[in-house]
């Protein structure tokens, strides 16, 4: 059930250049590819919508099982199966903005091209998209040594490549917190020609049937996501935006409530990603949304922006 929104409470946030009217946005690949979630969930009400990451070319995922529960959380193993961006932008991201959603495209690929090629696609129809999401950091599809987000020089190189396919809506590069210092992987990102980062992609897991005596999900390992890695997306967005302040960081990483919400803009994040949480409960963003603007109301928090960076830390 979606509670009553506060009055009075201005919601507006900024991500460099980008406005968004609230600082709510759907993580990738929780939300559907197109308006499917959207549905039951009004896009036209959120800050802003995630599609699901595509490749210029279909990929059909890892196999089954791809998502188990875990302890506060659940572990996924999808691997980015879509049908790439050309079917994407004729199918799915019409339906989108049909309902009034600012949407966030998200492209990945194998190799730098691919996410050159991605981005090329995606320039055609920059009219329709609020932004553009690069997703360098999937542990579904790479193993630690071959994802991007792990080597600064190899997020600087993909950035680079999205740039140079002439992109003008702002850029995020989603970076993994499986680092030693993400600072330094978010300023190859940064001085590549990113707007911002989406901080945190899941993080690596394992489960494990003790009965078979083998991995629960199809893939093997996979991507812990839900509240047990909320303390690791603050740790995370606290980190980058102190070392590069006024970098717009999209906080994602268990999310599930107004509260956390609160706790993700104050530990530096301008706008806040909500994934797992609609899994159980689509309408889930517009809840958030809702408890973040009472909570606002009982703190006499009259601009949402204002709490941003507004973790009282002693130095």
């Amino acid at each position: 059930m979606v509670t009553a929104r506060a009055a009075g409470v201005d919601t507006r946030v900024r991500l460099g250049a980008l406005e968004l009217a609230n600082p709510i946005v759907t993580a990738s690949g929780t939300f559907g590819h197109g308006a499917e979630v959207a549905h039951l969930c009004d896009p036209a009400r959120l800050g802003a919508v995630t599609a699901k990451s595509q490749a210029p070319f279909a990929w059909a995922g890892n196999p089954a099982p791809r998502l188990h529960p875990a302890a506060c959380g659940m572990v996924n193993a999808v691997g980015l199966q879509g049908n790439g961006v050309e079917h994407w932008i004729a199918h799915d991201l019409p339906a989108l903005r049909a309902l009034g959603a600012r949407v966030i495209g998200s492209v990945w690929g194998h190799e730098v091209d691919d996410f050159a090629r991605a981005a090329t696609l995606l320039v055609a129809v920059e009219t329709d998209l609020a932004a553009i999401e690069i997703n360098l950091s999937c542990p579904n599809l790479h193993d630690s040594d071959t994802m991007f987000a792990h080597d600064p020089r190899a997020t600087r190189e993909v950035v680079e490549a999205v740039v140079r396919a002439g992109v003008t809506v702002p850029l995020f590069a989603k970076l993994s917190p499986g680092v030693a210092n993400l600072a330094h992987v978010a300023a190859g990102a940064l001085e590549a020609g990113a707007t911002g980062l989406t901080l945190i992609n899941t993080v690596r897991a394992l489960l494990i049937d003790a009965e078979l005596r083998r991995p629960v999900l199809g893939g093997r390992g996979g991507g812990l996501s839900g509240a047990a890695i909320k303390p690791i997306a603050l740790r995370a967005v606290f980190d980058v935006t102190q070392a590069h302040p006024g970098v717009p960081v999209i906080g994602t990483g268990g999310v599930s409530s107004g509260t956390d919400a609160v706790e993700m803009l104050l530990a530096g994040a301008a706008a806040v990603g909500v994934g797992t949480a609609t899994f159980a409960d689509p309408r889930a963003p517009l809840r958030i949304l809702a408890e973040l603007e009472r909570w606002c109301a009982r703190h006499g928090v009259g601009r949402v922006a204002d709490l941003s960076g507004g973790l009282g830390v002693e130095t």
